[in-house]
């Protein structure tokens, strides 16, 4: 059921009216959320529902024996039985065919039977979430919760699918009370859900279509200018796609009452790949940090450990997306990168960098993710000591809203604005930040060539063909660089300027808003008639 349809429309007003309608009683509200979400699962395939059922149980058992015993090995057991159904459904057919394909060379019979074991929807998503809820009661960070909020939780339908990654301690404790429909932040949910549709339905599926699978589907046809812009082209699909997605997650749960963290902010305008990870799926980057990069022990064994563990963590990170090589080594590249960063770093400031460097942000609303970062917060939310800087005066009250830039503190409350604190090196150049943005923005551009390519041989084709296949471009049309531009446009969109519009919506009379919106969806409506929805890209990892 995606979410730019009239089936999910129906879907949303259905249960939004009966969700309003039971909130006050929480007895029949859970179970109607629950049941309307399994519905939501069931709709891509009914079989499914018995896996995250199966999850649910197992780790609500687990998260309450850890509870009890104390026992490390229920953890392990826990772990160890949500990574084997991720691995079954997600990798079994990687790995066999590997094997396989390896022991061919050598001229050995395979040992492993191939069979194709169909991918379950969603299947990334739930696991690392029902992961972080064990590990954290394990840490004692939360307590469980009853089964009921925990089904809840895992299968709540907003985010089932495609992220964001909530975590436990961000959701259950939103269960404890009926939401208050006076509180709900309707205007921001509407711009969320508006502006993921226009992502999705006017950018992301048109640049598909128009210029990114022609030319990743068959590279040899296409001249270098067709590749390159295919490129740049995929580059704003992905994150027009998934941040589309996210966004309409968003307002769907707000709708709803419920406020989910954000997953992207202005990805594309970051300075550094340690940045670009603090801005591009900020949930999932915050995931690896804590359950990944932490454990494995951070910054804290020296530096050659910090270039394995980023290594580690982003290679698995690539795993997590999909089980192909081309995700191996696409994560591999920004292991290696943001490896390369921080010793060029350390070799330019001269100094060891500061403790548990992994990211920046916490867990909120307005959190950053960040893998390889050096600053922000520690595996369970606790400040980190910063880097020496030289502090200015801040009033009382204020604080650093950091979903700004690296580095940026904008007073939210205080007097008057102020920056926090300013590095003792100085403020960046402009220069020097925009040449930065261009050498990241292109480094992530070309490691989308794998992430996009269906296998190393097409990655490798295109990357050749770039820099040698002249003749004509006729995919590269007007509206197709438009919309390229769009997209880098929207993705480097000042939050302030969101707000307020978000504030200027919100001071129409109702019956004005109605008419804007009502126009706004039979816009969007013409695009879908003349096309059809195309699934959302992590929809498959």
């Amino acid at each position: 059921m995606v979410f730019p349809t009239i089936e999910f429309a129906a879907f949303l007003v259905v249960v939004m009216a009966v969700s309003w309608l039971l909130m006050p009683v929480p007895l029949l509200w859970k179970p109607f959320i629950l049941g309307a979400s399994y519905f939501f699962y069931a709709y891509a395939d009914a079989r499914f529902v018995l896996l995250i059922v199966a999850s649910t149980l197992i780790n609500q058992a687990a998260a309450v024996a850890i509870h009890r015993f104390r026992d490390r090995r229920i953890l392990i057991a826990a772990i160890a039985c949500d990574l084997g159904l991720l691995g079954w459904f997600k990798y079994y057919g990687f790995f066999a065919l590997s094997v396989d394909r390896a022991l061919q060379d050598v001229g050995l019979p395979a040992p492993l039977p191939l069979l194709q074991v169909a991918l379950p929807i969603g299947i990334s998503f739930f696991t690392f979430q029902a992961l972080s809820y064990v590990i954290d009661v394990w840490r004692g960070d939360i307590r469980p919760v009853s089964l009921i909020d925990f089904a809840v939780y895992e299968a709540f339908f907003p985010h089932l699918v495609a992220g964001p990654i909530v975590r436990a301690s961000e959701f259950t404790p939103q269960l404890t009370a009926p939401r208050d429909p006076r509180q709900v932040q309707a205007t921001r949910a509407v711009f969320l859900i508006a502006g993921g549709l226009v992502k999705k339905v006017v950018l992301a599926d048109l640049l598909a279509t128009r210029i990114v699978d022609p030319v990743f589907d068959a590279p040899g046809r296409h001249s270098s200018g067709e590749i390159a812009v295919a490129v740049y082209g995929y580059a704003v699909q992905i994150y027009c796609d998934f941040s589309a997605y996210s966004d309409i997650a968003i307002g769907v749960a707000l709708l709803l009452g419920f406020r989910f963290p954000d997953n992207f902010d202005r990805p594309y305008t970051a300075t550094s790949l340690q940045d670009f990870w603090r801005r591009w799926h900020m949930t999932l980057s915050r995931w690896l940090r804590d359950y990944v990069y932490l454990p494995l022990g951070g910054n804290r064994a020296g530096r050659r450990r910090t270039y394995v563990n980023l290594m580690i963590t982003m290679v698995l990170g690539g795993l997590w997306h999909g089980a192909a090589w081309t995700f191996v080594v696409w994560g591999a590249l920004h292991g290696g990168g943001l490896a390369a960063e921080r010793a060029w770093r350390a070799r330019r400031d001269g100094r060891p960098r500061p403790v548990d460097g992994f990211g920046g942000g916490g867990t909120g609303d307005v959190g950053g993710g960040g893998v390889g970062g050096v600053d922000g917060v520690d595996g369970v939310g606790r400040p980190m000591v910063p880097a020496p800087t030289r502090s200015l005066e801040v009033p009382v009250g204020a604080l650093a809203d950091r979903s700004g830039p690296a580095g940026a503190a904008v007073a939210v409350g205080g007097a008057a604005p102020v920056a926090a604190t300013v590095p003792m090196r100085g403020r960046r150049h402009t220069s020097q930040a925009w040449l930065g943005r261009l050498v990241v923005f292109h480094f992530v551009c070309a490691a989308w060539v794998l992430f996009r390519s269906p296998d190393l041989a097409t990655a490798g084709e295109i990357f050749h063909r770039l820099l040698t296949a002249g003749g004509p471009s006729p995919l590269v049309t007007n509206t197709v660089l438009v919309a390229i531009a769009i997209g880098l446009g929207t993705a480097a969109i000042p939050r302030l300027w969101w707000i307020r519009a978000q504030q200027a919506f919100a001071a129409r009379p109702l019956t004005v808003q109605i008419i804007m919106v009502v126009a706004f969806l039979l816009v969007i409506y013409t695009f879908v008639g003349q096309q059809d929805v195309a699934p959302f890209i992590y929809f498959r990892f």
